[in-house]
């Protein structure tokens, strides 16, 4: 798995895994449950991870849209 984005914004992580579903890309969310230790204050960022085949035509939905990546 490759990581394409990491951040505090949940709601970034919503639509950017609804935008990669639309383009028929699988992704993971990671440190999901990380909020259960820290009281959902937002501190660990999380964590959407591709594919590595997946990665350029996941990056590019991203830019297309708006959505700032760590790539």
């Amino acid at each position: 798995m490759k990581q394409l984005l990491r951040t505090n914004d949940s709601t970034s992580i919503a639509f950017a895994k609804a935008l990669l579903q639309g383009e028929g890309i699988d992704c993971f969310e990671i440190d999901v449950n990380m909020s259960i230790l820290e009281g959902s204050i937002g501190v660990f960022p999380r964590r959407l991870m591709v594919a590595p085949r997946d990665y350029e035509r996941a990056l590019q939905a991203m830019i297309d849209n708006g959505i700032a990546t760590d790539g």
